[in-house]
């Protein structure tokens, strides 16, 4: 019944440090609408922000910064992954490990963004 994800919700207390966070330290696009949502779109994906106390109806029972948790496979290797997170002073939480995603093993790190949500950035291993 279900073919695949089209959209998940990040709940934020800080608007503007959260684009700068996926925008320009993990290059997704920003997609604003007229109405003044924004959300964040990478390959065939999207991550709709709402700001915390002024969430859009209908919404999770308890939305709240820093529930997420989410792997995302870069097409980047983890070493120029690492070396993006240096450059813009992201600790690196975990890793480099060895995990399991969805279609076979993975290798990845854990960062965390400014409101705590966990991060997975990995890459399937051959």
């Amino acid at each position: 019944m279900i073919s695949h994800i089209d959209h998940l919700v990040l709940t934020t207390r800080e608007l503007d440090k959260c684009v700068y966070f996926y925008t320009e330290i993990l290059g997704m696009e920003l997609q604003s609408f007229s109405d003044g949502r924004k959300a964040l779109t990478f390959g065939n994906q999207k991550i709709n922000i709402h700001e915390y106390g002024h969430e859009i109806e209908p919404k999770a029972h308890l939305p709240v910064p820093g529930s997420l948790d989410i792997c995302l496979i870069s097409d980047k290797s983890i070493s120029e992954v690492k070396d993006i997170l240096q450059k813009h002073s992201v600790d690196i939480e975990i890793g480099p490990v060895k995990r399991t995603g969805a279609q076979g093993d993975i290798e990845s790190v854990y960062v965390r963004d400014l409101d705590l949500n966990l991060i997975e950035i990995s890459n399937y291993l051959l």
